[in-house]
């Protein structure tokens, strides 16, 4: 048996404590048991002693025969349910004690009871005491008889202790009996629980060790409420979103390859084609303006993947300051104007008279109204008009970019943010624009959100103001 084991420790533990608390009672709780069922016996004779000594007080020093007072002293013990001894005091310099009378029970003798009498004549107080006796320990207690403010002698009331005794061995062997067999089922018991609890641990960890070699299949369904309940739902919930992280990235990798691979194919062959010394110049020129324009998509894409990457990670950096919302969509926009004159559309401005000011990073929000206009002048026919604008609302600041094209398609709706995601086949770029804008508004604590009905699409980008 390995004691390392979870469920032999808490086996082992659970017994421990039930041994500790078995010799709690055992050693602690008795004795005092014990002490208190002396100490009833000793306060029953105090009383009987305290009760009983007017009549013996009246009786000795006196005239009275020895027959009454030993017959007084029999009755006397009767109605106690104890040995009473009568001791009489000796005249003289040193007082001394001897038998005036006794119950005749044959329990005690003089020498058993000559140091609590001793005691009491000396205070003039009730004295207790246990003593070994021939017939085992006994309870004494010592009154002393005074008559007219003279002691006269004193009374010695005397039980057995082994009822006591006797009472305290049987609950000791109680106590070691049920201790044992206590013991046991808690042993058994706990055993028994901690394997089960052990055995869902390792449940746990064989499908630990599956997820950390990349097999997603033994799944953890919870089994009940408790901790390890709670600890399965969130490790089955970490399982989930660990397989979508590792189909997001397989995807990912998949889909990067693809969009890398094309442009440098692409290049291969137009590389191929300029070796041909019989081209001509324009041809010649053609197949460059082509190189020219895949070696910008290939750099382009490397930087979208290198933005992306960054922010996934948390390394992107914000370099906040005081900017002039109004200025910077002015200044982004006038940037596209020869894109949109080449599209053939009108690309205006349109912002409310107020300066409207924030602290936030002016270079990304650039960046995302410059990935907003671009996706309006790629994915629209033509002529379509573009609109940008700047407004504060409800305590943030929208910067909108909105298109008169056809809209977007509702199947469409919930992938446009999704990396390398494109609405047709014909479509430029790599689909990295709104991923990338969605995750930069999200680090400056703000929102990308898009509304879109046929022949009219609205991104708007809301920053805390």
């Amino acid at each position: 048996m390995r004691i390392t084991s979870l469920r032999n420790r808490l086996a082992l533990i659970i017994g421990l404590i039930v041994l500790t608390a078995i010799a709690i009672v055992y050693f602690a709780v008795v004795p005092q048991l014990e002490g208190r069922l002396r100490d009833q016996k000793l306060d029953g004779l105090a009383d009987d002693a305290e009760r009983y000594a007017p009549s013996l007080s009246r009786l000795v020093g006196s005239d009275t025969p020895q027959e009454r007072l030993t017959r007084q002293v029999g009755l006397v013990a009767t109605r106690a349910g104890a040995e009473v001894n009568v001791l009489g005091v000796t005249s003289g310099d040193e007082e001394s004690l001897f038998v005036l009378a006794d119950s005749d029970r044959g329990g005690v003798e003089i020498d058993d009871v000559q140091s609590v009498a001793q005691t009491a004549l000396a205070t003039r107080r009730t004295a207790r005491a246990t003593e070994p006796t021939r017939l085992g320990r006994q309870a004494l207690v010592a009154e002393p008889l005074i008559e007219g403010g003279e002691v006269r002698g004193v009374a010695v009331f005397a039980d057995g202790l082994g009822d006591v005794q006797d009472n305290v061995s049987l609950i000791r062997n109680r106590i070691l009996v049920a201790g044992a067999f206590a013991f046991l089922i808690a042993v058994l018991g706990g055993y028994l629980v901690a394997r089960a609890l052990s055995l869902r641990i390792e449940r746990i960890e064989r499908a630990a060790r599956k997820v950390a070699s990349g097999d997603f299949s033994d799944r953890i369904e919870p089994d009940s409420d408790d901790e390890l309940g709670q600890l399965g739902a969130a490790f089955d919930d970490m399982q989930r979103q660990l397989q979508r992280l590792d189909h997001a990235r397989k995807q990912f990798i998949a889909q990067a390859s693809h969009e890398l691979r094309t442009p440098l194919f692409s290049l291969g062959g137009f590389l191929e084609l300029l070796e041909d010394e019989e081209l001509d110049e324009a041809t010649r020129r053609q197949f460059l303006d082509h190189v020219r324009a895949q070696v910008e998509r290939l750099s382009r894409l490397a930087t979208e993947l290198l933005d992306l990457s960054r922010l996934e990670a948390g390394a992107l950096e914000l370099r906040t300051e005081p900017t002039n919302v109004q200025e910077l969509a002015r200044d982004v926009a006038g940037e596209f104007t020869p894109m949109a004159a080449q599209h053939g559309s009108e690309l205006r401005v349109e912002l409310d008279g107020e300066a409207i000011e924030i602290e936030c990073d002016p270079e990304r929000v650039a960046q995302v109204v410059r990935i907003l206009l671009d996706n309006a002048l790629l994915h629209t026919p033509a002529g379509t008009g573009v609109v940008v604008s700047a407004a504060r609302e409800n305590g943030q600041v929208h910067l909108e970019v909105s298109d008169s094209g056809l809209g977007i398609r509702r199947q469409t709706m919930p992938h446009i943010f999704e990396p390398f995601f494109t609405s047709s086949d014909r479509a430029q770029g790599a689909g990295l624009g709104l991923a990338i804008a969605r995750e930069l508004a999200e680090r400056m604590s703000g929102e990308l959100s898009v509304r879109s009905v046929p022949g009219s699409t609205t991104f708007t980008l809301k920053l805390p103001a």
